[in-house]
């Protein structure tokens, strides 16, 4: 089997020959591939080399977030019936996954076998470096190559100012392209197609970062609806419902998502090392292999920012996302959440001891 001279309309939306040796088990069942373009109540929308077809979920597990179909899947489908079902998806190269905002600690699968995500932040407000910091710690967590996109770049007229937002994002993220662009100007699109063209790119972030616009400029057409964002804040309301998975007219595919007001971590200590690149490095030369960077002798991130080297803002991001990562992970792991109680009953009895020893000094 072939990805060009057995399905050749697949070819568009990313199939190739691996995929094509991957559904070799399926397709002597009589299955047919397709990939998930919307999941929308435990249905999908599926494009297969007969056209978009209707299918139900129901044979894949229901009840694990992580392992329910999602846009950008491959799958093996029914070739027919009424209705017709989703037997099963193909194995996922890259997954973009969050913490779901449940108390069961659940994660949360958002798109499938994605190459790009472009991260997609409004110069109509303030910066937030931080949140900047976490949607670029899940996109490394998932394989892809981030992308930085600081839209409606038209709203920052002066030069100086542009360059100087650019700079400051560009220090957050490390080893990521950071660009602007204006779609209502139609500026900057071209850098950003070329960046994302020819493989699957996933559109992230907040409602009112002008993610549809973006989405409609790079498609050359008006298909997802756009609302104003508010004057007060520049946020604006889930113009996206739903995640689509699109096909861009020079090649590759669009994944666009809804705004995501919360953005947790799940297992993500490898995607928020690769954020904080610099920080990672510094620790290989302090004194203790399991450092804190807090108050002990011989730590070289301390050094760097008492040195102005390393901003103090960025150290507090580390730490604050690497804390939550580890509750995240401790809450599933029992072994990890008793080396976390006893951890924190050492730090415990330090702070107690070198509280009794200024005590002994002071009498």
């Amino acid at each position: 089997m072939t990805s060009t001279s057995v399905f050749p309309a697949l070819a568009p939306y990313g199939w190739d020959s691996a995929w094509a040796d991957a559904f070799t088990p399926y397709d002597a069942q009589g299955l047919l591939p397709g990939r998930v373009v919307r999941v929308d109540r435990g249905q999908c929308d599926v494009v297969t080399a007969d056209g978009v077809v209707r299918a139900d979920t129901a044979f894949v597990t229901p009840h694990d977030p992580m392992r329910v179909v999602c846009t950008g899947d491959w799958v093996a489908v029914e070739p027919a019936g009424n209705p017709r079902y989703v037997r099963t998806y193909l194995p996922r190269r890259t997954a973009f996954v969050r913490s779901t905002s449940s108390k069961r600690s659940e994660g949360q699968i958002l798109a499938a076998n994605v190459d790009h995500a472009i991260v997609a932040v409004s110069l109509a407000a303030e910066l937030d470096l931080g949140r900047i910091e976490r949607f670029l710690a899940l996109a490394w967590e998932s394989g892809a190559q981030p992308v930085v996109v600081l839209s409606k770049a038209d709203l920052v007229p002066d030069a100086v100012t542009l360059a100087y937002l650019v700079q400051d994002v560009e220090t957050t993220a490390p080893g990521v392209p950071v660009l602007t662009a204006s779609a209502t100007r139609g500026e900057g699109l071209d850098v950003l197609s070329a960046a994302v063209g020819g493989g699957t790119s996933v559109l992230l972030g907040q409602s009112g970062a002008g993610k549809s616009t973006l989405a409609n400029a790079l498609l050359g057409e008006d298909v997802l609806e756009v609302q104003a964002a508010r004057d007060v804040d520049g946020k604006g309301r889930h113009t996206t419902t739903t995640r689509n998975l699109l096909a861009l007219p020079g090649g590759g595919v669009l994944i666009d998502t809804p705004g995501l007001r919360g953005v947790g971590l799940w297992d993500a200590e490898v995607g928020v090392g690769q954020v904080f690149s610099e920080i990672e490095e510094l620790s290989e030369r302090c004194r203790f292999h399991d450092c804190a960077h807090e108050s002990e002798p011989g730590c070289a991130v301390r050094s760097a920012v008492d040195a102005g080297e390393l901003p103090v803002r960025r150290l507090e991001s580390y730490r604050k996302l690497m804390r939550e990562n580890q509750w995240i992970v401790a809450k599933t792991d029992a072994r990890l959440r008793a080396e976390i109680k006893k951890d924190w009953k050492r730090k415990g009895a330090q702070g107690r001891a070198a509280m009794e020893a200024k005590r002994g000094r002071w009498r």
